[in-house]
């Protein structure tokens, strides 16, 4: 094999080949990817000076590996796959928190959760809590720079008739207030109709990810006057387990929700398979593709940057390997995801970056690109990448810090402090250990007293979390 550094032999080996599956060696994962190189910064003579249009596209609860081009063995996504080939494919990238609403609250404000009363439910499933309207977001920092701004899918930041995307900045919404909801009679956890056109119902009974596919198309296939930001988040591949054939088994469901079933029934714990999984998961590969087709057709292409994640990690039936954990702990199975951005005016296609990066970091990048500002008032807790991306920086030296009742966490580097759900301090090698099994806590306690101290610095201005 030929010499290699450290950090990228971890990031072949634990984070994220594109053959990674069990048995296959470092030089094996190498060789399967000749044409993806490390990422470097185009020159500036390369690069377009406008401001860019902004596509942010999340999967719900999609884990690190269940993308073929991070290692799934029985996925095909060839259209995420094509969109990591045609830019940037991050291997160390995360969610800022391992639920869906907290996420969605870092990436929203460029902020910790825990800084706002409304992020401190993980995730929402009442009426009591949301984004406060009066709080910036990325959609209203925007439109003050002149974007149009638009959300499709997913909000999750709170309910009507106090919480709603409309009021924190998006021109347009179109999609669903709550975490769940049964994907054909769009019955969610609260047991009513969630499927809404600004704040006003809208009458849809299709599979909800067609719907939302749709409205994309239809969004980004417009003559734009101005520059633009969406919002595109869907639901797959989170539970229900259903695809487009399986109305009969979403109307039983939706017949439990009826009946009080609520978020119990939308958990289908009686249902669902890898199989099923694997069907939603190139669905909504599927349907991304569409949205980039129409993107390109609309002659739009080389000037929106387009961002893909997910919003946490994986579920029941997601592909992880090597990770270990999945959705709502802060193992890496919970909180690192799959991570992909393309820009063809101001970025260059195949590479691969390792470097750490997360949420709110996103949220400061796009603000910078835009020309837009923070607001002083709100100060951001995400560093932007922009000087990374376009410039030739290095990534800002800084912590990655996570808190979520009965975890917490914080990386510096390779190294990560984990303590559990049993109050138990752990000290990780991630470059040499992503799967998180080689606990160093004994070894090196100097080290972990030290990003213990600094998780406790951070966790110190945040709010606390209500009695429960």
């Amino acid at each position: 094999m030929p010499e290699i550094s450290r950090r990228v032999f971890g990031g072949l080996v634990g984070g994220g080949a594109v053959t990674a599956v069990a048995g296959a060696s470092a030089a094996s994962a190498a060789a399967a990817t000749p044409a993806e190189r490390p990422f470097q910064a185009r020159t500036a003579a390369g690069r377009s000076h406008r401001r860019p249009n902004i596509l942010f596209i999340l999967g719900d609860d999609l884990g690190w590996a269940d993308l073929s081009s991070y290692g799934a063995p029985h996925i095909r996504t060839p259209n995420l796959d094509r969109l990591a080939a045609q830019g940037v494919r991050f291997t160390d990238a995360y969610s800022g928190s391992a639920t869906c609403s907290p996420t969605r609250f870092s990436l929203y404000t460029g902020r910790f959760p825990g800084r706002t009363a409304g992020g401190l439910a993980e995730p929402i499933g009442d009426r009591a809590h949301g984004l406060e309207p009066g709080h910036p977001t990325l959609a209203s920092l925007l439109k003050q720079a002149g974007y149009a701004t638009a959300l499709i899918g997913k909000w999750h930041c709170g309910f009507l008739p106090d919480y709603s995307p409309t009021r924190s900045g998006w021109d347009e919404f179109f999609g669903n207030f709550g975490g769940a909801l049964e994907y054909f009679s769009k019955l969610g956890q609260l047991g009513d109709y969630d499927l809404y056109e600004g704040d006003a119902q809208y009458k849809d009974l299709r599979y909800y990810t067609t719907v939302l596919t749709e409205r994309a198309v239809e969004y980004v296939s417009r003559d734009h006057g101005t520059p633009w930001l969406l919002n595109l988040n869907f639901t797959t591949p989170h539970w229900p387990w259903l695809t487009e054939d399986d109305a009969e088994t979403g109307a039983g469901i939706a017949a439990k929700i009826r009946a009080g079933g609520g978020v119990s029934a939308l958990l289908h714990n009686d249902g669902g398979s890898v199989a099923k999984y694997r069907e939603m998961v190139e669905n909504l590969d599927a349907s991304v593709g569409k949205v980039l087709t129409a993107l390109r057709r609309a002659g739009q292409e080389d000037d929106t940057l387009v961002v893909f994640a997910s919003d946490n990690g994986g579920e029941r039936f997601s592909y992880q390997w090597p990770l270990s954990g999945a959705k709502s702990e802060l193992l890496e199975g919970g909180i690192r995801v799959p991570t992909v951005l393309r820009w063809p005016a101001a970025v260059d296609a195949r590479q691969v970056s390792h470097e750490p990066v997360y949420s709110p970091d996103w949220t400061a990048t796009l603000l910078e690109l835009a020309g837009a500002r923070a607001d002083p008032a709100y100060p951001l807790d995400g560093q932007s990448l922009a000087g990374y991306l376009l410039r030739g920086e290095d990534v800002p030296e800084r912590d990655l810090f996570w808190r979520v009742r009965g975890n917490r966490a914080l990386r510096r580097g390779d190294w990560k402090y984990y303590q559990d759900a049993d109050g138990k301090d752990h000290l990780y090698d991630l470059a040499a250990d992503a799967r998180e099994q080689a606990d160093l806590a004994a070894d090196r306690p100097e080290l972990l007293a030290g990003l213990k101290a600094a998780w406790e610095e951070v966790n110190g201005t945040l709010l606390p979390y209500p009695a429960s």
